[in-house]
This record gives structure tokens, sequence and C-alpha cells, in this order.
């Protein structure tokens, strides 16, 4: 396990956020929100994250105007989204302004993810 790596991960779905935990808490230590201001909430409490995983489409605010308040207060944050649905031009703005370093799909690779965990904090 690499303890040295916290990730938060923001979903509206509780089966998302347990099938997401059961499958990376074994590598990293997982945090877990069910919306973006849970997120930030999380993210206020805990000095120790450095990589946020956050769902597209949630009530309230979608992942990407999540991120954006998130990285205000948090710049040295590796943000990415994890969604089931296609590029979006938010999605594709986001990733031209470097506010989010991947687009992931789902369901979930568990390679692709912590490939991208490693390659972010490899940066």
């Amino acid at each position: 396990m690499r303890e040295d790596i916290t990730l938060l991960y923001v979903d509206d779905e509780p089966i998302n956020i347990m099938l997401f935990e059961v499958n990376f808490k074994k590598y990293y230590r997982v945090i877990t929100a069910v919306s973006g201001n849970d997120g930030l909430s999380k993210l206020k409490s805990d000095p120790e994250i450095s990589i946020l995983i956050s769902d597209m489409k949630m009530p309230g605010m979608n992942g990407i105007e999540f991120i954006r308040l998130a990285k205000q207060d948090f710049h040295s944050l590796h943000c990415m989204i994890l969604t089931g649905f296609d590029v979006t031009d938010d999605i594709t703005i986001a990733l031209e302004e470097k506010l989010i370093c991947k687009y992931l799909s789902k369901p979930f690779d568990l390679k692709q993810i912590m490939e991208a965990i490693t390659e972010a904090v490899s940066q």
C-alpha cells in the first residue's frame, strides 16, 4: 500500500463509492465524499490529500465546478474526472487549462486509474 498517497473520491452514487473503496483501499489511503460541498469539507480537514478524482454529473455542482473551487485553495492537487459520459466541452476545456490532468471513464479500469495516479504524483 502506498500510504504516502491519499486520494479523495467524490461521487453522489453510494454504489460507486463502495466499488471505488473496495478496489483502491489496498493501494492508497482513500477518503470519499458524496458531493462537491462534502468534498471541499474533506479537503479542508485533511491536508494529506494529493489526488482528487471526481464524478462529473452530480447534483448541486458538477465535477468540473467542484474541481475549480477546490483548486482555488488547494493549488497542488492532481485532479481527474471519472465519468460514465463522453467528453464534454467542459471536460475538454478543463484538460486544455490543465485544471484536470486526466479524463477517466466508467466503468473504471483499475490499472488505468493506478497508472494515472502514478503519473500524476511523479510530476
